[in-house]
């Protein structure tokens, strides 16, 4: 017997490659799955971001909903990429209240967009650690042209946008849920089908966030010039045992120099961040996303970034009813449902 509440919402992670969709209830043991589900997108509906054909993207979750028998309306979504600015500042000690007036004036040197364009939020993270008379202010500044697309497409899809997450705090809302936060800097990376995303965390404070335009999307490109194929081709291709339109070696050759690539960029943004906080040592990388399960690149990055590489599991401290759920597929998709649960677990009634 579940216990619905007016506060909560579905989690609906509307991704390049899949849209996902979840829903966890209050029961009498806890916090509990009720529902999960993921649908493959053909390419092009929504690139990097984009949402490139609205009536097909609404069609799929309205499939989605449908398929996963999701009664609900209100869904919390999350988004990212270049038209996304996260950054920590220091401000002037003042009220919030206070510096919800003035918020727009001390943006306007970190955003590289018009202030006009951008919707803002922020969240007081405390004293600075440098300055006693200055708090450091977690500044979020979203293109109003990318927010009012997706609240559209969720319209079309006849539900209700209620939160509107970035797709980094939603990881980080799911592995604080999961996992006991020690006072370490943790690096969460997520690689999806045409982003991945990283973001640092010391205890429970966000330190460090970077968005690059790399992902699995990637080795599909590669393997359908190299087998003249579709895209569609190439994500079977990419999982079959024995692909006839191209040879293991030369599949395994596109994975390997995809990896690499992953594996510079991030270690790129990880000696930024060394620059910055150079007393800081990140010991401990939690992976998420499609490429988490790509065995050569946990070991690359583990050698690169002299840390210990884990792949995350968002399911980890929920209940769930055995005959609902395979526990062996739930093990199979948890890197790709991580962002989609940490948004789940949003409520109507918090910040």
């Amino acid at each position: 017997m579940f216990f619905r509440k007016k506060s909560q919402i579905i989690g609906l992670d509307i991704g390049s490659n899949t849209i996902k969709v979840a829903e966890i209830v209050e029961s009498k043991k806890g916090q509990t799955l009720s529902n999960f589900g993921m649908l493959n997108i053909p390419p092009g509906i929504i690139e990097e971001g984009s949402i490139k054909d609205h009536a097909a993207a609404a069609a799929a979750i309205r499939e989605i909903f449908k398929a996963n028998n999701l009664k609900g309306r209100n869904v919390a979504i999350s988004i990212g990429g270049y038209s996304v600015i996260v950054k920590k500042i220091n401000v002037q000690t003042m009220t919030e209240d206070q510096l919800q007036e003035t918020i727009h004036f001390e943006a306007e040197q970190y955003i590289p967009f018009d202030i006009k364009d951008v919707n803002l939020d922020f969240q007081i993270l405390g004293e600075s650690e440098h300055n006693p008379n200055q708090m450091s202010v977690l500044l979020v500044a979203a293109k109003k042209d990318m927010v009012t697309d997706y609240i559209h497409l969720v319209e079309l899809a006849g539900l209700n946008t209620v939160i509107i997450d970035v797709d980094a705090f939603a990881l980080q809302n799911i592995f604080e849920f999961n996992y006991t936060v020690e006072d370490e800097s943790v690096a969460l990376i997520d690689i999806g089908a045409s982003k991945t995303s990283l973001n640092i965390l010391r205890g429970y404070s966000s330190v460090f966030m970077r968005d690059v335009s790399l992902g699995c999307g990637q080795i599909n490109q590669q393997i359908a010039s190299l087998a003249d194929c579709s895209l569609e081709e190439a994500e079977e291709l990419k999982y079959s045992k024995q692909p006839k339109a191209i040879s293991p070696a030369d599949l395994q050759g596109i994975v390997s120099s995809v990896v690499i690539d992953w594996t510079t960029e991030i270690k790129r943004a990880l000696d930024f961040f060394y620059s910055t906080y150079p007393e800081d040592v990140i010991t401990r990388i939690v992976l998420s996303g499609g490429g988490a399960n790509i065995r050569e690149f946990r070991d690359l990055l583990a050698a690169d970034a002299s840390a210990d590489v884990e792949v995350i599991d968002p399911f980890k401290n929920f209940i769930f009813e055995s005959d609902r759920f395979d526990s062996s597929y739930l093990e199979k998709i948890a890197p790709q449902a991580a962002i989609c649960m940490g948004l789940a677990i949003r409520r109507i009634d918090e910040k």
